[in-house]
């Protein structure tokens, strides 16, 4: 049977490559070639191995260049990236250089423009300087301010100080970026929203009001415009933030009691009463017989005297539509119509009305909603931290 199939394949080659007979003329002699079979089937062979070889080079060039995993794609796109910033930070280092070297060496005209530069960033330190925790973030930038050498020539002392007012400069916005930051989060906390008590108009006094584009501002303090971009900036940050600071002080943040223990929160609970879901409209400070309440914002006494439930109360209006309530009191020592500061003792702790023992109820309303007073608590003491 192998034999059988043996000559089938046999004769199946000879079908495909006969006998051949080449005849080739030169020279008036004709000369024969016979390609057998055989060699047929070596050329055959030796053109498909070149082929397959080809197909394989090609494919194997082809996923390579296909290959390029992610990590190298990132790599890529990280090196682009800084190349991009190195060109963008030697860009400035020749724009800098060619501010230096534009009045043709002329020292004077240089030191004029590094004297406008401190005029303008004086303008700002001043309203900075009054500001909560400015020395300590200005401290290290004012202590880094560069002493030139003995004997250095006076351009190399000028640059000195325009690198001190740059990293001062970049200390001051960095202050008032933060604490910005810092309030605007606490009014959050508290379900505020900032920009209900940021500055309409401009930020600080002067030119840093009317000028409110960069290049004015330039025109207005005599300074190149980058600088005079930076100064606003952190002015804008800083007359926000002393517009937040002005407002958290008018806002019921401060704590009521010195006593930071809490029984009861805001919302849903079983009554201790009726033992029934009951909705609690405040916040309970717990503490003895006697504790000092105080108020935690300035306003005016509305009520004093006994409220259903709440036993001896104190009601304050703290204007805007905010009013606090306290509740449970043993004791009041205002009356209605007194205008009281904030952190100014009211009452004393006590235990009258539905209560249970000696504690504070403390709510926290606005434009006639009560809101949760922990939400202010918290951001009072955000606010401290900002300060």
């Amino acid at each position: 049977m192998s034999m059988t199939r043996f000559a089938r394949l046999r004769r199946s080659i000879e079908e495909l490559f006969p006998e051949r007979h080449l005849y080739v003329r030169s020279g008036g002699e004709m000369r024969a070639f016979v390609l057998t079979t055989t060699k047929q089937l070596i050329g055959a062979g030796v053109v498909a191995a070149c082929a397959l070889w080809m197909g394989i080079c090609t494919a194997a060039m082809m996923v390579n260049a296909m290959a390029l995993s992610a990590t190298d794609q990132e790599i890529a796109r990280t090196q682009a990236k800084y190349e991009r910033w190195i060109a963008d930070r030697q860009a400035r280092l020749n724009s800098a250089v060619a501010q230096l070297n534009a009045a043709n060496g002329s020292i004077d005209d240089v030191a004029l423009t590094i004297e406008k530069r401190h005029a303008a960033l004086a303008m700002l330190l001043t309203e900075v300087k009054g500001e909560p925790g400015v020395a300590q973030a200005l401290g290290p930038a004012i202590r880094r301010t560069a002493i030139a050498p003995a004997g250095a020539s006076p351009m190399r002392r000028i640059e000195l100080v325009r690198a001190s007012q740059e990293r001062l400069i970049d200390a001051a916005d960095n202050f008032a970026r933060g604490r910005a930051d810092r309030l605007r989060l606490a009014f959050r906390l508290a379900g505020l929203t900032p920009s209900s008590y940021s500055p309409k108009g401009g930020s600080l006094g002067g030119p840093l009001i009317e000028a409110k584009d960069p290049r004015a501002l330039a025109a207005v303090l005599d300074v190149d415009e980058g600088f005079a971009e930076r100064i606003q900036h952190a002015a804008t940050n800083l007359g926000e933030a002393a517009a937040l600071s002005e407002a958290a002080k008018k806002l019921p943040f401060a704590r009521p009691t010195n006593h930071t223990g809490q029984s009861s929160g805001f919302g849903v609970r079983f009554d201790p009463f009726t033992r029934r879901p009951a909705f609690h409209s405040g916040l309970d400070f717990v503490g003895g017989f006697g504790v000092p309440i105080y108020s935690t914002a300035p306003g005016v006494v509305s009520f004093t005297g006994v409220r259903s439930g709440y036993g001896n109360t104190i009601e304050i209006d703290h204007g805007r539509g905010f009013k606090t309530r306290y509740a449970h009191l043993q004791g009041i020592g205002v009356r209605a119509g007194q205008r009281v500061a904030v952190g100014q003792r009211i009452g004393a702790m006590g235990s009258t009305g539905r209560s249970t023992g000696p504690h504070l109820h403390y709510e926290v309303w606005v434009n006639g909603r009560a809101q949760n007073p922990d939400r202010f608590v918290k951001a009072g003491d955000y606010v401290q931290q900002a300060s």
